[in-house]
């Protein structure tokens, strides 16, 4: 029997793709990137027009001895990796490997993995587009330039150690300029005036906040101002003296685009970006659903488009009209306008089958998997629905010279947000009108206090990760798949840290950032980085000649590199104090970084030369004493990270797996560990005897610094 081979990039989409082909179909995983520049040199020609040099990813021999043998074996290879940049890149790679013909019809895509969606993929194979390969490979390079040549220059001149990204550096500094704007930030005194007011004695009061005067908006500044405004509203009657009536209709929001679900995801779930993508990849990739089989629920995570294919938007409208009624369809269909650098290929993220409703599948799902999957199918039906209507009032008072203003709102028809209304930020700003009783115009209205309320205009908030996310969006810098290795990786350097949820720079953040705004502007300027962007868009669309465009950045990067040589230096990172007293002087220890990491030395080496490791809680209670807690540490023969007891020499509770704040969804054990599985990769393990859950986690992926 003839024999095809499918190759994707995880176990989890081999096993849904198996489940839907016949048995003349063997499905295979590449798990990820196959080949990649070396770590340990720039692997970039520069002198032969930004020739790549890759070498196979540690770890993958075997996996691509396995896809040789059986590429032999088949008749046919199909490749079926990710319908994006990235994916093109990998089918490329894996094509160069196995010795396909990049020219012939060997690549399969589809957004969804459904049965009727690979079934029509395999029957539309296309060339591997180079265009695509082209703009990752470029962006590849770039990164791979920036970080092999910048870095350097700042272990020289700053610490070893230190290193600088391409587009990671823009979002520390981001962060760095919205610190320094809260450290600007200058409180401005005002005041509110709020009158509660009673249609009828005993009535339930309402509120009305002063407004000014017949010649417009009064602002009031001050105590003394706002005193005046009470004086001539004292003794004076409360009268209506205009109302506005008028219908409002409330569109829904679009479905999730990847940037739109990390953010909402972030302020209606707590999930950070990393745990939206891993989840949602597991969404994608397919579950068990008992009879209804292993499927995908959700189509492609990775888009930037809000489109909807026809098909799921007629979908969507019997389901919406059998379930609520013919007034839940829309009139006219919305479409969101085209951003400037989107990619149109894709559709929005949706479920792959409306009518497979979040409560029909929670038995299957694991928590977060329901979650997001319900966030998403709800989303989704939303946006095919019809508009909210609101009954919207606003009322003018007057007392004397002075007008006050209060307005209201009722709902006259829910449409959309029968099911979902889309949350803000707190930057946005706030609505709070409530319902006001019926009121007629020259109607005196009954005083029962009115209340005047000091007030300090805040500084902007530091970013969460949903505005941090909305904020790289909106500046076009990097793209939603790289936001969660993005934010992972600002972190992992020791560049800005999270407090309360919010990110804030450290003094290592702002000195870096500090010598690239001073030697490397460009480098950092949030509009070059864009442009940068749009310029790797073009070379995917066949607009602009990849070498070209290294070749355009490369050139002014290396004069300034070599000046900067020249002139940086008077930079001296100041050591951070901690609060650990050396046990030997009694000194504050303060934080040095060494080969392994931040370590805690005496100030008064040589003198004391005690040193102390920085123990990194990872949230779990020792299972072996129950008092002390899961810390990080590092052995003293090369480095390598275990996880102990706090209470160590006491508790002598000791492991090589990371220990995760996890409760076990199978057997509630009150941890998982995280570590390395064979086929799965990185995943989330009990270790309680019998228990056999397993679950992926997403890994980054590697960016280049």
């Amino acid at each position: 029997m003839s024999k095809n081979l499918i190759i994707v990039e995880s176990p989890a989409k081999a096993k849904t793709i198996e489940k839907f082909l016949g048995r003349k179909y063997t499905v295979k995983a590449s798990m990820g990137h196959v080949r990649d520049l070396p770590k340990s040199q720039l692997g970039v020609d520069v002198e032969a027009g930004f020739e790549p040099k890759y070498i196979t990813i540690r770890g993958k021999g075997e996996i691509l001895k396995e896809l040789r043998d059986s590429a032999k074996k088949a008749d046919k290879v199909f490749l079926a990796t990710d319908p994006d940049r990235e994916g093109e890149a990998i089918s490329w790679h894996l094509a160069n490997v196995l010795k396909i013909p990049t020219d012939q019809p060997v690549r399969i895509e589809f957004h969804e993995i459904t049965k009727d969606a690979i079934q029509k993929a395999i029957k539309k194979p296309r060339a591997i587009e180079h265009n695509r390969v082209e703009a990752q490979q470029a962006r590849r390079i770039l990164d791979r330039l920036v970080g092999y040549k910048l870095s350097p220059l700042l272990w020289r001149k700053v610490r070893r150690g230190l290193s600088a990204g391409r587009v990671q550096s823009v979002a520390v500094r981001l962060i760095v300029d919205r610190e320094e704007e809260i450290q600007r930030f200058v409180p401005e005194e005002y005041w509110s005036l709020t009158a509660r007011l009673a249609a009828d004695r005993g009535a339930t009061p309402f509120p009305a906040k002063f407004y000014g005067t017949a010649a417009g908006k009064v602002e009031l500044k001050s105590e003394a101002e706002t005193n005046a405004v009470l004086a001539a509203s004292e003794g004076e009657s409360f009268v209506v003296q205009a109302v506005k009536k008028k219908e409002k209709r409330r569109n829904p929001a679009f479905p999730f685009t990847t940037s739109s679900l990390q953010q909402e995801a972030s302020r209606k779930l707590g999930f950070t970006v990393r745990r939206t993508m891993a989840v949602a990849q597991q969404l994608y990739e397919g579950l068990d659903l008992g009879e209804g089989g292993h499927t995908g629920l959700v189509t492609y995570i990775r888009t930037d488009s809000t489109r909807i294919a026809q098909e799921a938007e007629e979908a969507a409208a019997r389901y919406i009209q059998s379930t609520y009624g013919q007034e839940y369809i829309p009139a006219e269909r919305r479409e969101a306008e085209k951003k400037a650098g989107e990619q149109g290929a894709h559709e929005a993220i949706r479920p792959t089958e409306v009518t497979r409703t979040p409560d029909s599948t929670k038995e299957f799902l694991s928590s977060d998997q329901y979650k997001l999957y319900r966030l998403i199918w709800e989303r989704f039906v939303a946006s095919q629905m019809a508009p909210a209507v609101l009954d919207t009032v606003s009322v003018d008072i007057i007392a004397g010279e002075q007008i006050f203003r209060a307005s209201g709102s009722s709902i006259k028809f829910p449409g959309f947000m029968k099911i979902y209304i889309e949350s803000e930020d707190e930057e946005a700003p706030k609505e709070e009108d409530g319902l006001l009783p019926d009121l007629v115009e020259g109607r005196t209205l009954n005083l029962v206090e009115i209340l005047p309320k000091q007030h300090f205009t805040q500084p902007p908030p530091r970013f969460s990760e949903a505005m941090l996310v909305k904020a790289l969006e909106e500046r076009g810098i990097g793209r939603p798949s790289t936001y969660a290795p993005i934010i992972e990786t600002v972190q992992a350097r020791g560049y800005v840290e999270k407090e309360e949820k919010r990110f804030k720079p450290t003094e290592l953040g702002r000195l870096v950032t500090e010598i690239l705004k001073e030697y490397f502007p460009w480098i950092i300027d949030v509009e070059f980085t864009a442009k940068m962007e749009g310029e790797l868009d073009q070379v995917e669309e066949g607009e602009a000649e990849w070498h070209h465009v290294l070749q355009e950045f490369f050139e002014p990067f290396e004069a300034t590199l070599k000046e900067a040589e020249e002139k940086v230096g008077g930079f001296e990172l100041q050591d951070e104090i901690s609060d650990v007293i050396c046990e030997k002087c009694g000194r504050n220890m303060v934080v040095k970084y060494g080969r392994f990491g931040k370590f805690l030395a005496c100030p008064g080496f040589p003198d004391c030369k005690n040193t102390r490791p920085i123990l990194e809680e990872t949230g779990v209670t020792c299972p072996v004493c129950a008092q002390g807690g899961i810390v990080e540490r590092k052995s003293k023969k090369g480095g390598r990270k275990f996880y102990g007891c706090s209470r160590y020499p006491e508790c002598d509770f000791v492991s090589w797996d990371k220990p995760v704040a996890k409760k076990c969804p199978d057997c509630e054990a009150p941890f998982l560990v995280e570590k390395k599985h064979k086929e799965l990769g990185m995943v989330y393990m009990c270790k309680t005897e019998g228990c056999t859950f397993v679950e992926p986690v997403e890994e980054a992926e590697e960016v280049s610094l």
